[in-house]
């Protein structure tokens, strides 16, 4: 079989950049890739790699070139389309020829209303149109998980660390751009890097006399998340070793107590779903924390594994022990390199220390974790595409059953949390599960992390209790900047509250009685002068992009989806108005019954939603005489 995409071959640099991750691994190649690939089952077993080898070359040059995927499939017997396939799956990769210092410029609805539009502006100016340029070019991004700080960027540059930016400055973004050494390039990302040092921009509860009853966010702004000693010396690895003292089966117990859900937006019980595969009899168990954080406007597990990186690595190790698993997978968002260096610090430095390894503690029990970075691709929030994702494929959903916990990563029972549902666990284990049950609402338990911005005064993370009414939400974060019009609850795949409604009570029972949902937490305020036309315009797109394209009711219906509100937004339906909104409902509904996963599912509700409210501006019907009418579903 030919492994070549053609007969191009790899740069010294590409391949020293492929080989120094693999060698450590696999062990170095003598022969050079004329000799064929390694082959046999253990050679194909390295598919796994995959991701992180094409990470390596685009770190290292920028783009992935033919020669560079030739190496990399031949190193891990990989097929050249299923290389290729995976290379250009992702939004962070190119195949393309590209400048090696790239400008991802959020556009996103936050971003946009803060002044994103104004800044592609002066790059097109500074740069060129997107895209262009030899030596820096800009490119467009969706929310890049820093709405409290927009507008932001995020520089990707080859050979350099990469590193956020927001509040983006535009003559700092375009220095930045234009700085051509590695050494500035470098100085550039610590002095980015040191910006978000102050932990009160994220979390402004951090700064307020309220700050003592803060639990999941309690260290943020104490301790210092580059020392282990300091996270220790404030009530660090506790729950662990509680967790050993009580057993896997009364931890279990007390996770069932708590009536903890999931965090992620399905909130299944975290107690049942370890249970599940604790007691599964197949070997080996994996555990996977999801921190690929992309719901447009979500940005609260960023702000906890930039600020508080023990405590994941914390509370991952309690759950693989708990369900028998010796490695874990922390699969990181691409778009969040500061949140990524400071996993990797506190992964080597638990390692280091004993916090995992072969002994975890002196206990006799082993767990690791290898952190794995995503690329771009909001599809990979899904738990089984995300599985795919980590197994060298291109992260496309799977169908369910089976579901992760009985054939999940590598085909193994495989515990699957997202990242504030772990830091919850530490929360059980420090005060208890039925201490834990008591804190919000009957079904809804616990405390919630939402993100709150837009037309907000004091916009970031904000942890309240279950229970807490929206209106005691804003308040919290300094109430509204403007009159309001309305609130987006949930992100993209939310729906929108008016308000008339703000004395809604957050918890998952509360907002499905107003036909809403609480989703990953997002809450973003709409003032009067919002143009709401526009921003479900830009949801509309991004449901479209980030289809994975697998399943027709998804690749079809964003497609259509779109079409159909740009026909209304320009006054020329199919027909009439009410045509082309009856032909919306059918597109949703088909959508959220044939879709394979929660994308498609989802990706209608937005604009339903707002259709429902009349919150779309549109010209008149000629048809009807002016007159609108609206359809609800």
């Amino acid at each position: 079989m030919d492994l070549r995409l053609s007969g191009a071959e790899a740069t010294a640099e590409e391949r020293a950049a492929v080989d120094a991750l693999l060698d450590p691994l696999l062990g170095p190649r003598e022969a050079d890739d004329r000799a064929g690939p390694d082959s046999g089952h253990e050679a194909r077993g390295h598919r796994h790699l995959l991701l992180p080898a094409l990470h390596a070359v685009s770190d290292a040059v920028g783009t992935l070139t033919e020669g560079a995927l030739n190496h990399v499939a031949t190193r891990l017997s990989v097929p050249p389309a299923d290389a290729y396939g995976v290379a250009t799956f992702y939004a962070m990769f190119t195949v393309e020829p590209r400048a090696p210092r790239v400008v991802h410029v959020c556009d996103d609805v936050a971003c946009g209303a803060a002044g994103g539009e104004a800044l592609a502006g002066r790059l097109t100016a500074e740069l060129g149109p997107e895209g262009t340029g030899a030596d820096a070019c800009w490119v467009r991004s969706p929310c890049l998980g820093l709405c409290e700080r927009a507008p932001a960027v995020m520089f990707q540059l080859a050979g350099e660390p990469d590193f956020s930016h927001a509040p983006a400055v535009p003559d700092d973004v375009v220095a930045a751009a234009r700085a051509s050494s590695v050494v500035a390039g470098a100085a550039t990302a610590v002095e980015a890097d040191a910006a978000f040092a102050d932990p009160g921009v994220s979390v402004p509860q951090t700064r307020a006399p309220r700050g003592e009853r803060l639990r999941l966010l309690r260290r943020i702004g104490t301790v210092d998340p580059e020392s282990l000693d300091d996270y220790r010396a404030h009530g660090g690895y506790d729950a662990l070793r509680r967790a050993v003292d009580l057993g896997a089966t009364r931890v279990i117990a007390e996770l069932k107590d708590s009536s903890l859900t999931g965090r992620g937006g399905a909130a299944f019980p975290t107690g049942v779903k370890w249970d599940g595969v604790a007691a599964a009899p197949a070997r080996p168990h994996y555990l996977v924390c999801n921190a690929d954080e992309s719901e447009p406007g979500t940005f609260k597990d960023r702000v906890l594994m930039e600020h508080d990186p023990f405590g994941l690595v914390e509370a991952m190790t309690i759950a693989g022990w708990v369900t028998g698993c010796e490695r874990g997978y922390l699969y990181v968002r691409g778009e969040y390199p500061l949140a990524t260096r400071r996993l990797a610090g506190a992964i080597e430095e638990a390692r280091r220390r004993g916090y995992l390894g072969d002994d975890v503690m002196g206990e006799g029990f082993t767990f690791d974790i290898e952190l794995r970075r995503g690329a771009g691709a909001y599809i990979c929030g899904e738990e089984t595409a995300l599985l795919n994702s980590i197994e060298g494929f291109r992260g496309e959903p799977r169908n369910k059953p089976p579901f992760p916990s009985v054939s999940g990563l590598f085909g193994k029972p495989t515990v699957i949390n997202n990242v504030e549902t772990l830091y919850n666990v530490l929360q059980v284990l420090d005060v208890g599960g039925p201490a834990f049950a008591s804190i919000g609402g009957e079904r809804s338990t616990g405390t919630k992390l939402f993100c709150v911005s837009g037309a907000v005064a004091v916009p970031g993370v904000y942890e309240v209790d279950f229970g807490t009414t929206l209106r005691e939400l804003l308040t919290l974060a300094g109430g509204l900047r403007g009159e309001l019009r309305t609130i987006l609850l949930g992100g993209a795949a939310g729906g929108f509250v008016m308000p008339d409604q703000l004395d809604v009570v957050l918890t998952l029972e509360g907002a499905r009685e107003i036909g809403a949902t609480l989703g990953s937490g997002v809450v973003l305020a709409f003032d009067t002068d919002a143009d709401l036309t526009a921003i479900l315009r830009r949801i509309a797109a991004f449901f479209r992009d980030e289809s994975c394209g697998q399943c027709v009711p998804c690749r079809v219906g964003t497609v259509r989806q779109e079409e159909a509100l740009a026909r209304l937004e320009r006054g020329a339906p199919l027909g009439s108005r009410d045509t082309e909104l009856a032909l919306l409902d059918d597109l949703a509904r088909v959508m959220r019954d044939a879709s394979i996963c929660g994308l498609g599912q989802t990706a209608p509700a937005a604009l339903q939603s707002a259709l429902s409210l009349n919150l779309l501006s549109t010209p008149p019907d000629p048809s009807t005489n002016g007159h609108r009418k609206v359809t609800t579903t």
